[in-house]
């Protein structure tokens, strides 16, 4: 007898359904066909001792199971419970016309309970696209799938559980979730808040103009100055995510199955911060079955690099064509996948090894140039790619004790928002762009025109500064959104003049 249910592979951050085909036949021994993995060939032993437990049994016959379409790879344990239903109807064991009706997915234990899976969300998009009544899954992954409306997102524990459900011993109510109202209740929660942090109110104005535009920034200072906790309140003056960038920064977590049990929707902007010991793939992405890397992880949101020399040199310049084009490709031989990677990058650094070249108080150690050679760890090109070169510098006992309340991240985020919004309403023509960062050269030059006086300051300072055309670019850009900031329509002297000081790491004789 033939049974068809259905399961669901995921490539990227979307899903493709897959057919699973059972035939119990005459003959002997179990066949999986159709591209699986060593995960799924495994099922038999996870599907034989669960069907036992449960008081069924497992087919002494010949049993194929085959997976179409047959050219994508399939792979991990989520189809264990497709399979083992599989079974159980081509064997005449599970009475039910509705199998094909939902998408069944979820990994058994021995004794027939199911464990979560990954890729929940895009599984249950997919599902809805493509007209089933519903989706049936582990439960620790029901709220994940409920963030998908007009889909029955039915909650098993156990594979008894789904058997009776569809045999009508058991009803099982859908799971249901108001989307809207979770991520109205829950969006734009942060833990830190600049309110927190007393003194450093220039570099406080740094991270307002980064976040109004879009910029990457770096911050070069002491150990100690404040460059991880400033980074780290950086998300809560960005603006909120939408639900439309909810959903998609929800679904690359739910791929790297870092949603955790029991977890529904993303509602504050991603703020990921790898060690300097990454790995280039760990970093972008890849893999044999490329999952998305840090990189992708912090899309919509914040990617801080702690110590940015120490990183190797061969992971920081993989970052340079994805901080450009905003997404990333991992190709293998069959296969091409784009992760996107729209992401604010803060790094942060000391000025030197011994981190105090440049210190108001403190000698700096190192020899004759030693500075020099620790800057470069870091290559022209990437700190080309990044708009604001910022100096921490240490905060006074004075500041530290000062009973005035600093100003709050909800009041930066006002400003920042409605800068946000002059932008939404000058790209409102072109759809991928959002913000001053992602203006390419050619826009560049029609909105960022200066005045005869700017032009003299500009060309005066990429003279002495040596700049490049791309740092020429983000001047102009930064400028901009300095502008945008004090709601001006003309980028004034004084918006370029504040753009070029965030250039420190081109300052000739900066290291010495």
């Amino acid at each position: 007898m033939l049974t068809k249910t259905y399961g669901s592979a995921v490539q990227g951050v979307n899903a493709t359904t897959i057919t699973i085909e059972v035939v119990v036949s005459q003959g002997t021994n179990f066949y999986v066909v159709g591209l699986p993995d060593n995960a799924i060939k495994e099922s038999q032993q996870r599907v034989e001792a669960a069907l036992k437990f449960r008081g069924y049994r497992m087919p002494r016959t010949k049993v194929v199971v085959n997976m179409a379409p047959a050219d994508i790879r399939k792979e991990g344990s989520a189809y264990d419970l497709p399979i083992a239903l599989g079974i159980l109807h081509a064997s005449q064991q599970l009475a039910t016309e509705q199998l094909g009706e939902y998408i069944i997915m979820g990994e058994l234990a021995l004794d027939g309970g199911l464990r979560p899976i990954r890729g929940v969300l895009p599984i249950a998009i997919q599902a809805r696209k493509e007209g089933f009544k519903g989706i049936i899954l582990p439960k620790e992954n029901a709220l994940e799938a409920a963030i998908v409306n007009n889909l029955d997102v039915i909650p098993v524990e156990t594979m008894q559980e789904a058997i009776d459900f569809f045999e009508g011993r058991q009803m099982i109510a859908p799971v249901q979730m108001d989307t809207r109202h979770v991520f109205q209740h829950e969006a734009n929660r942060y833990a830190a808040d600049f309110a927190d942090v007393q003194g450093q109110e220039n570099i406080k104005r740094a991270l307002e103009i980064a976040a109004a535009g879009g910029h990457n920034v770096i911050m070069i200072g002491p150990p100690g100055a404040g460059k991880t906790m400033l980074a780290k309140r950086l998300p809560s003056i960005l603006p909120p995510l939408n639900m439309h960038e909810a959903l998609e920064t929800t679904k690359i977590h739910s791929v790297a199955g870092k949603l955790g049990s029991n977890a529904s929707l993303l509602t504050t902007r991603p703020f990921r911060s790898p060690h300097h010991t990454i790995s280039d793939v760990a970093l972008v992405g890849g893999g044999g079955n490329p999952q998305p890397g840090e990189i992708s992880l912090s899309h919509n949101g914040v990617l801080f690099l702690d110590e940015l020399p120490e990183f190797k040199r061969t992971v920081l310049e993989v970052m340079r064509q994805p901080l450009e084009e905003r997404r990333v490709t991992i190709s293998r031989a069959k296969v091409s996948i784009d992760f996107p990677a729209n992401f604010m990058l803060i790094a942060s650094m000391n000025p030197c090894p011994c981190g105090y070249y440049n210190h108001p108080e403190k000698e700096c150690v190192c020899g004759p140039g030693v500075v020099q050679r620790y800057l470069n760890k870091v290559s022209g090109p990437l700190l080309d790619r990044i708009d604001l070169h910022v100096e921490v510098t240490p905060v006074t006992f004075d500041q530290m004790t000062e009973t005035r309340k600093a100003e709050s991240s909800e009041n930066i985020q006002q400003r920042v928002e409605k800068a946000r919004q002059v932008q939404a309403a000058r790209f409102a023509e072109f759809p991928e762009i959002h913000s001053n960062a992602m203006m390419p050269s050619q826009m560049v030059k029609d909105i960022c025109q200066i005045d005869p006086a700017g032009r003299t300051l500009l060309k005066t300072a990429m003279e002495r500064l040596g700049l490049s055309a791309r740092a020429y670019d983000r001047i102009l850009k930064v400028a901009r959104t300095i502008a945008d900031l004090a709601a001006t329509d003309a980028i004034g002297i004084e918006h370029l003049a504040e753009a070029i000081q965030y250039r420190s790491l081109d300052r000739e004789g900066w290291a010495g």
